[in-house]
């Protein structure tokens, strides 16, 4: 069974499509209950065995409550993906303390919460599989993202600490990092056609990634033909990061 947080989101629903596909029974989370719906009415027409949890992962109590919810719904928990996650783009030397605190909280300290909940019980199980949603800006820097891009060399970091302190346990935890992905959000930020070009005069390969492709990535490394990968994360970058 699989639990897939940010899944109201473009990559997040993406995982739970092909996860689903793959023959895995999964469990949705996210902020939007309407996009959620809509997503398990998806899910369920193509005969994938879901349920759904809207809830603010940063609240208090509440990575637990999820990560409960989601193993007594169907026994065991196999799979965690953490896709949920914000960006909020400003000058480095404008950025709020509210807007860091929050990039933080849901980006970071969430995600560990979640993947330490998630954790005890793969480790009871002996079996787990962990996948954090990360990003290029872990390895390298882009204007107006000083905060993002502090928060995402932090998940990397914390995916080989968890890596390293679970392998006992057959608890695998890695990460993908993706360049700029085609979702509703991204198109929001090209409606600056500077920032578009410096996009994709960024990328060798000269285009985003899609959320499918993101997701063949997380299907990998949740599978048994990563079993021995752990503490690895996986650029999906279109060739960003090797200049």
């Amino acid at each position: 069974m699989a639990l897939i947080t940010g899944a109201s989101g473009g990559i997040g629903s993406a995982v739970a499509e092909l996860l689903g596909l793959a023959g895995s029974r999964v469990f949705i989370a996210g902020t939007r209950e309407d996009k959620l719906n809509q997503l398990a009415s998806q899910l369920r027409a193509r005969s994938i065995e879901c349920s759904r949890l809207a809830l603010d992962i940063t609240a208090p109590g509440a990575p637990a409550r999820l990560v409960d919810a989601a193993a007594k719904e169907w026994g065991r928990l196999d799979i965690l993906v953490n896709a949920a996650g914000i960006n909020r783009p400003q000058k480095a030397e404008e950025v709020s303390e509210e807007n860091w605190d929050a990039i933080f909280n849901i980006n970071l300290r969430a995600l560990f919460l979640v993947s330490q909940v998630a954790g005890r019980k793969m480790i009871d199980q002996g079996y787990g599989r962990i996948v954090n949603i990360s990003s290029q800006t872990g390895k390298v820097a882009i204007p107006l993202r000083a905060a993002y891009c502090s928060s995402k060399a932090a998940v990397d970091a914390l995916t080989r600490s968890l890596a390293l302190e679970w392998a006992p346990y057959n608890v695998t935890i890695n990460a993908v990092a993706p360049t700029f992905v085609e979702t509703p959000f991204v198109s929001e930020m090209f409606k600056d056609a500077d920032f578009m070009s410096y996009v994709l005069d960024s990328i060798p390969l000269g285009r985003m990634a899609t959320a499918q492709e993101v997701a063949h990535a997380v299907l990998y490394l949740a599978s048994d033909h990563a079993a021995i990968v752990t503490g690895h994360v996986l650029l999906v970058d279109g060739g960003w990061t090797i200049k």
